[in-house]
């Protein structure tokens, strides 16, 4: 349970939509306020064959053409096609199909429109098993690259690098790699026992885990991928070059996994069936020239549940030099238990020597709307990192996620009064903290999500991803008794 000694109040029982609705956090010294009037829109409504999730905005630290704002993302796989081929409804049917991470540059007016981008390094898709399966069923040629859930932030500025890095999470099969250790092993073997045990009767269960894997650039349009050397034991920086693996002509670049201090391998915790695989996912800040990777994984004890049962933690790593043979210290452990499937992003707060904690909540029964998922938002107290711990996330019980530190977000929905609020991110500076747009000097902060419910701009619902819409919106605090 996470306690702590100045949880959010509840919003007064009047809110009304467009009527003020306002919370404390930080130690009772804050208050955050949302109303009908709060800035909000929609980011992107892709194609049925497209789809857009973890929106990170980055402001540049050198402004560049043809603007200061990179916006990164996971998007769909690229696939062979004609020019003249229409976009074909798809649909997420392959675990090795990590998606491409994509990138574009835009101005500060703009930012609240998805800017053109392009995709950077993905897993190829062999254009014949596409043609044939008329693009709904794309089957990858190897494990290769699964860029989920990137993080983007700058290298060591201060000592005079050029690099910025992103880190990204792959899939492997359990036992591909080496440098697990006896527990990890045991932890695998539950979780195998179990992923056997549901899987259908067709055939032996795919099951795997999630492992970091590193990138780094100098313009967000060129990628190095970290891979191992021939020999297995040292590590390099291969440039991904798309297409490679097609003809034969070479195999696209195996990424190493990301190392820690112990010289362990930074995976998932637990084992699952892959679609259902969880952890790592987070953000990173930098602080005090310190990265701070603060992430959500399943907790070990609960291993062997099943996946849907399984509760999170969060977890701190740090960094001094990301391009280090062994990057981050060992974890520990911040806070939990935490609902199964929890998103949580930290950050300095903007303007604020103060951690701001976003993560993924539903509001209380008693809310407008009643218990619907929303994205929630505490502020510490200062810039400790047990601070952070100390937040009480989630009222009791719970599992339930609810928690009154919502921010009575409008946009998005089915029209009947359902919202799933997926794959939040925000804005950031260089160095992963909180920023926001010139045109919004005055907000505390703008966030993105993902809605799986929302209605696709084709009208269809093959996929509860592909062509799903993506929006925004922004948030004030004030501290309290502030003139």
């Amino acid at each position: 349970m996470l306690l702590g000694p100045d949880p959010a109040e509840a919003r007064p029982a009047s809110y009304e939509g467009s009527a003020p609705s306002c919370f404390l956090t930080g130690g009772g010294a804050l208050e955050i306020c949302r109303d009908g009037s709060e800035a909000e829109g929609v980011l992107i409504a892709p194609a049925p064959c497209a789809f857009v999730r973890g929106v990170q905005l980055l402001r540049l630290a050198r402004s560049e053409a043809p603007g200061p704002i990179q916006a990164l993302f996971q998007g769909q796989t690229p696939v062979a096609s004609r020019r003249d081929e229409p976009c074909p409804e798809r649909r997420a049917t392959d675990s090795r199909d990590g998606g491409a991470l994509r990138t574009g540059r835009t101005f500060e007016a703009l930012v609240t429109t998805l800017p053109p981008t392009a995709d950077r390094f993905w897993v190829d898709l062999p254009e014949q098993s596409t043609r044939a399966r008329g693009w709904s069923e794309p089957t990858p040629t190897a494990e290769g690259i699964g860029p989920r859930d990137p993080i983007a932030v700058t290298g060591r500025t201060w000592a005079g690098e050029a690099y910025s890095y992103v880190f990204l999470l792959g899939q492997e099969r359990v036992g591909v790699t080496g440098g697990d250790d006896a527990e990890t092993e045991r932890r695998g073997r539950r979780g195998r026992r179990r992923a056997e045990q549901d899987a259908p009767a067709s055939g032996p269960a795919d099951v795997r885990r999630r492992v970091q894997i590193e990138a780094r650039t100098l313009d967000f349009q060129t990628f190095e991928i970290r891979t191992r050397t021939a020999d297995g034991y040292g590590l390099a920086w291969t440039p991904f070059e798309a297409g490679a693996g097609r003809g034969r002509r070479s195999d696209p670049p195996a990424p190493a996994a990301v190392i820690d201090e112990a010289g362990k391998p930074v995976t998932s915790a637990c084992t699952a069936p892959a679609f259902e695989t969880h952890g790592l996912a987070g953000s990173i800040s930098v602080v005090d020239r310190t990265y701070h990777y603060v992430y959500t994984d399943v907790l070990p004890e609960d291993c062997g549940l099943a996946p849907e049962k399984r509760r999170t933690g969060l977890f701190l790593r740090t960094a001094q030099d990301l391009s280090g043979a062994k990057v981050w210290s060992t974890a520990r452990k911040l806070a939990g238990p935490l609902p199964p499937g929890s998103l949580v992003r930290v950050a300095r707060a903007k303007g604020l020597q103060r951690w701001a904690v976003s993560y993924t909540c539903q509001r209380p029964a008693n809310a407008p709307g009643g218990p619907v998922a929303d994205i929630c938002l505490q502020y510490t107290a200062d810039m400790n990192l047990d601070g952070i711990g100390a937040l009480k996330l989630y009222a009791d019980p719970v599992e339930a996620g609810r928690s009154p530190a919502y921010l009575g977000l409008r946009s998005g929905g089915d029209g009947s009064g359902r919202y799933d609020r997926s794959a939040h991110f925000w804005m950031t500076d260089a160095e992963g903290n909180l920023d926001t747009p010139a045109i919004y000097p005055n907000k505390a902060g703008f966030l993105t999500w993902l809605d799986r419910l929302a209605p696709t701009a084709s009208g269809r619902d093959t996929s509860s991803l592909y062509g799903r819409p993506v929006y925004w919106a922004t948030w004030t605090v004030r501290q309290i008794g502030a003139q």
